[in-house]
């Protein structure tokens, strides 16, 4: 029975595995720029639209105006800075002159696709002002892709602006 059951396997793994003469040529039908506009205009998490989003500087301004400890409930729109490499688990929206927004994703229910950089975005959910440490700072630059000396020189922890998003809607 054992000498059955490995040979049906073995069976059922070649012939699922049969290449049905197609080439891999084949099996890419459309370029790869049709990616892209089929990613623009999605909603990852809860649905979110452009509607009575604030932008970019204006949030800057809340920012400013929030000490340690602060949280805000807000959508507003921004450009993608950066996203992580790894699996795309956060990302940074520029706020203007120097200063940008970490994003994380509520309960790490959902993560953003990694080639989104430059692309605007309108997140909602809450802002708040932390101290970020040495540690987590060395681990986002090490996802960001930074160098060992750029990961190094990271040595002292900082105010950071951050956001939980509930929802994203990639709008380009």
């Amino acid at each position: 029975m054992k000498r059955f059951v490995i040979v049906f396997a073995l069976a059922t793994t070649v012939f699922a595995c049969k290449d049905e003469g197609k080439s891999s040529k084949e099996v890419i039908k459309e370029p790869v720029t049709a990616v892209a506009e089929e990613v623009a205009n999605t909603t990852f998490g809860i649905p979110v639209s452009e509607a009575s989003a604030i932008d970019a500087v204006a949030m800057r301004s809340k920012f400013e105006s929030l000490r340690v400890g602060d949280t805000i409930p807000v959508k507003f729109k921004a450009k993608v800075n950066s996203v992580c490499q790894k699996k795309g688990c956060w990302m940074r929206l520029d706020l203007g002159e120097d200063q940008e927004t970490m994003v994380r994703f509520k309960d790490y229910g959902f993560f953003m696709p990694k080639d989104i950089a430059d692309q605007e975005v309108v997140v909602e959910g809450k802002a708040f002002v932390e101290e970020t440490s040495v540690k987590d700072l060395q681990h986002y630059a090490k996802d960001a892709g930074k160098t060992a000396e750029e990961i190094a020189a990271i040595t002292k922890p900082k105010k950071t602006y951050s956001f939980t998003a509930d929802g994203v809607l990639l709008t380009n």
